[in-house]
């Protein structure tokens, strides 16, 4: 009885802990300072997301997120999609939220994962796009689903 209640607390742990990295990266990822510079290829002004110090020790380390599943191509299953830290009711793209809150996802081996409306969690390599502006900020590469 001793062993089986302490392996549910060790469980409960683990998995809180793991809520918790994933939040604590979401937030670290946030930190991100919005500057206005003009673009002359685009002609106009434009917001440039510079990456703070602390965010930027991620870049290349394996991390987790936890988020919403933003479909690139309709609600099916795929290997590539975004995830907002946000419901898509307020996620980048929907104006409600800043570009540091939303990461491109590449699954592993091209692993396709089914949409679903409820947070999932997912672990991958951490790329950082600071001069790009047309792709995504955050990247996962070689993405897991955890849950």
């Amino acid at each position: 009885m001793k062993h089986t209640i302490l392996l549910l607390l060790i469980t409960i742990s683990a998995s809180l802990n793991a809520q918790m990295e994933s939040k604590e990266n979401w937030n670290t990822l946030g930190m991100v300072t919005i500057t206005k510079e003009y673009d002359e290829s685009m002609g106009m002004e434009i917001q440039k997301p510079i990456v703070g110090i602390i965010a930027q020790q991620l870049d290349g380390k394996e991390v987790e997120l936890s988020g919403f599943i933003i479909p690139l191509t309709g609600k099916l299953a795929q290997s590539h999609f975004m995830l907002s830290r946000y419901p898509q009711s307020m996620c980048f793209f929907c104006g409600k939220a800043g570009p540091e809150t939303a990461a491109q996802v590449f699954m592993k081996d091209k692993k396709k994962v089914e949409f679903t409306e409820d947070k999932v969690t997912i672990k991958g390599i951490l790329r950082i796009n600071a001069t790009d502006m047309n792709n995504l900020l955050y990247t996962l590469d070689q993405a897991e689903l955890i849950k």
